[in-house]
This record gives C-alpha cells, structure tokens and sequence, in this order.
C-alpha cells in the first residue's frame, strides 16, 4: 500500500458513517503510522530578511495574506479579514486564509454584535443560509475564526459570511478545533506572523466491499455538504528573516477526546496537497527559493 493510501486510510478512520455520534475518535499509533508521517516531519524554508519599518499594511491587508501564494485560483474573495476561494457545489469554502500577529489579536472588536448572514456575492443557487443549518445538529464552524480578528469590528464581522462557514460537529467544534484555534493564536508569541489556511476535506473510506467512496452528508434545501475532515496549514514566520516552519494537520469532522495532544493530528503537507487538490509548498518554494525537512517535537 503507498504512502497516500495508508495516511488516508488512518485519517479516514471513524469518518462518521456507521459510527455513533457518541463515540470519540482516537488517532491510530501504530509503528507504520508514526513512519508513515502522522507524527512525522514539517518542513522549514528560509524567507528573505524583513525589517519591521518595511511593514506598512494593516492585519488584514489582502497583499500581506497572499505572501505565500494562493492555493487554487478558484472564486477568490477578499474580505477584512480573510481571503478565500469559495467552492459553489458544496456551499462552502475550498480554503480561507487569515495572517495572525499580535496586531490582529489585540483590538475591541465584540462577537456579540456579530450575526451569522448570508453572502449576496454569491449567487442565490449557491449560497448557503442560517435555514441549512437549523435542526441539523451541527454547528456554523467559522473557517476564520471570529476570535482571531479583534483588531476590527468589520473584520470580525465578515467572518460571520456563511460563505466562511462549513458544518462541523458541535463537539469538535466547541473542543478540539476550538483547542487548535487558541494553538494558533499562541504561536503569535514566538513567531513574528502565523498564516493559517483551513478548509474542508472530503477523505475516502474503504467499505465492506474493498472499495473506496467519497460519502459525506448535505444539510438544508440547498444542500450544503458536510466534510469527513478538515485541515489547518500554517506557516510560521521566524523573527528577523530566520526562516519559516510548516505545520499541518487534519482532524475528522466528529467527536475528538481533548486529551489527545494536537501533535498527534501533524500530518505530511502532501497528504492535504493530494486530498484537496490544493497546492502550498510550490508557492513556498517561489518565495523563498528553497526547501528543508526538519522533525516535529
């Protein structure tokens, strides 16, 4: 079995079809995992010198976003606080990418004047509404998570577009996925910037008769698709030009134990590459002109 196959078939694991709600998934450990890279190796890629007196854009400036590239060229939105490519046969984002630093994160912008609304750029046929979602027992997961946009009211308020938003698990919603946004936050302290791109993944299971389906479930009269898994990249820039760390993980869209470490959902970046059609290391490598291994801790 290839190197694909069995990371996708651990991911894949639990991946809500035939599993109670009520069950948490826990990540395989086994020896061929850990080779395989689950908990394996992020790449570090070194990035031209920037003085801070050469920073002249405001947190959510769409130049600043985009550094690194864009993932795919697919329906391209510019918000205050966010660029994303939106995907109109699932009513949801493709990916969304938020820069972090301690600017963003510090402002008085309050989630309680923010309401879930509908995105009119987005045609009437394709878009979302706060009808799907009712009664379907999943929440609105923000892709660009409302808390990481203090710095502005209106950025805080354009990550409530439904357009930003995919079906997730309430449990995961609300812990673990909650755990990685707060992750990410904290990772402004040691870094300079933290791009963050997420997004909706739709991972294959083998079923009974040896074969392997895409299934996921839809919600509401528009039939929004509700993804298998989700992935957070994120590109972490050193102080001073000393380099950047890619990290990436994917977590299934169903009840996580937070005991388990964030670590442990470290996945190789090709793995994301190769299931959501998106690309990333080429646009780092564009950028900074090469490319090294390093081993996660």
């Amino acid at each position: 079995m290839s190197r694909w196959w069995r990371t996708a078939a651990t991911l894949s694991l639990g991946a809500g079809l035939g599993v109670s709600a009520s069950r948490l998934w826990t990540p395989a450990t086994s020896a061929e995992d850990q080779e395989d890279g689950l908990l394996g190796r992020v790449p570090a890629v070194p990035v031209p010198r920037i003085h801070a007196s050469q920073v002249t854009v405001s947190p959510g400036s769409s130049g600043a976003l985009m550094k690194y590239g864009f993932p795919s060229l697919s329906n391209v939105r510019t918000r205050e606080s966010y660029v994303s490519s939106y995907d109109p046969r699932t009513r949801t984002p493709s990916w969304v990418i938020e820069r972090l630093s301690g600017a963003s994160l510090s402002g008085t912008a309050d989630r309680k004047l923010c309401d879930f609304k509908e995105d009119d750029s987005v045609h009437v046929f394709h878009r979302a509404t706060n009808t799907d979602y009712r009664g379907s027992g999943l929440d609105r997961g923000h892709m660009a998570a409302a808390a990481n946009h203090k710095w502005s009211q209106k950025a805080m308020d354009d990550t409530f577009y439904l357009s930003n938003v995919v079906p997730q698990n309430p449990h995961l919603n609300q812990n673990a996925w909650n755990n990685l946004e707060k992750l990410c936050r904290s990772l402004t302290k040691s870094y300079t910037n933290v791009y963050v791109c997420t997004g909706p993944l739709y991972l294959p299971r083998q079923e009974a008769n040896g074969k392997l389906y895409v299934r996921y479930q839809v919600v509401g009269r528009n039939h929004v698709a509700v993804p298998t898994h989700f992935f957070k990249v994120l590109i972490l820039e050193r102080a001073e030009g000393e380099g950047v760390e890619l990290r990436s993980y994917v977590l299934p869209n169903e009840p996580v134990d937070e005991k388990i470490p964030l670590e442990r959902f470290l996945v190789p970046i090709e793995s994301i590459e190769r299931a959501s059609g998106l690309l990333f290391v080429p646009n780092i490598m564009k950028r900074s002109g090469s490319l090294r291994a390093i081993t996660a801790k």
